[in-house]
């Protein structure tokens, strides 16, 4: 690395930590809500201490130094990319009761591991194979781009795992309610025996359900509650036959098997498409790799054999 390069990334970090030093000033941060309310709400009870975070420690105070610069780019991230009906939606979706503004948070700070990792590369690259400022530059954003697009795509993914799952418990949950139903048991008696034996990501929505319910929600209304937030087709036919059912004094269990039959038709149709792909994507070696070599082996000798007889 030349003494030139050295000194201008010396220099970008120094002008970043100083600009960021002064934007995070009190003079140039905007006044939020609760700044601005908070002299008049001065004569409250103060909540106690043994209540709130646990305070001290360098991780923490870390964390209290660069959670506005934090909040700051996540707003920005959020601004930029959009979405946030989609993203609200597959948290919802995911259960684990996440906020928009959490997450963005968390692709703030895999782009800011991205961007290390950039940094990292870029010198390495410079010490090596002398690479210019610009390339590093833009290696960096590609790093840090990628970091933030890597977040959303693992919870894509992790969103995929889970509805996979559901699937696969899917027939064997709703046999089981159909026959607590056959045996005498209610649509919540059923629910709550079932949540009792079994687990898993569909007996977890079938516990919030039965948590809404206990906590004086109308069963119905869980119901369609659930029916609206989950994205899952088979899922929401069944959580809207249970819930016509239960309207209209249909019989339930019947309701429950022939949904349990739809899954297990389901799966055999995934299953076959998966086949499928499997084999066509067995065909790229075969055709890329085996055939190629084959055929060198086979036409080989007979060069040999004309050249030698050219010669």
């Amino acid at each position: 690395m030349t003494p030139t390069l050295l000194g201008g990334l010396i220099g970008g970090l120094l002008a970043a930590g100083l600009l960021l030093a002064v934007l995070s000033t009190p003079a140039l941060r905007r006044v939020t809500l609760a700044d601005r309310i908070a002299p008049y709400l001065a004569d409250t009870a103060s909540v106690s201490r043994l209540l709130s975070a646990p305070a001290g420690g360098t991780a923490t105070a870390l964390g209290r130094i660069t959670a506005p610069l934090l909040r700051d780019a996540a707003r920005i991230v959020d601004r930029v990319l959009g979405g946030r009906a989609s993203v609200r939606r597959r948290l919802d979706a995911l259960g684990e009761g996440g906020t928009v503004e959490e997450f963005r948070a968390e692709q703030v700070l895999w782009g800011a591991i991205g961007a290390g990792a950039g940094v990292v590369v870029g010198l390495l690259a410079a010490v090596v194979g002398q690479a210019g400022p610009l390339v590093i530059a833009l290696l960096v954003l590609g790093c840090a781009l990628g970091g933030v697009f890597a977040r959303d795509w693992w919870l894509g993914q992790a969103l995929a795992r889970r509805d996979a799952d559901i699937i696969a418990e899917f027939p064997v949950v709703a046999e089981m309610l159909a026959l607590a139903v056959t045996a005498g048991e209610g649509p919540m008696g059923a629910i709550d025996r079932v949540t009792r034996l079994a687990h898993g990501h569909l007996v977890d929505q079938l516990t919030g359900i039965l948590a809404d319910t206990r906590s004086g929600t109308p069963f119905l209304v869980a119901v369609t509650t659930m029916r609206d937030r989950t994205r899952l087709e088979p899922l929401s036919r069944f959580l809207d036959g249970m819930a016509v059912a239960i309207d209209r004094g249909t019989p339930l269990a019947d309701v429950l098997r022939a949904q349990a039959a739809d899954v297990r038709a389901l799966s055999k149709r995934q299953l076959l498409e998966s086949g499928g792909r499997k084999e066509i994507a067995m065909m790229v070696p075969v055709v890329f790799l085996v055939l190629p070599i084959t055929i060198l082996f086979a036409l080989y000798p007979g060069l040999v054999a004309i050249t030698t007889v050219a010669q």
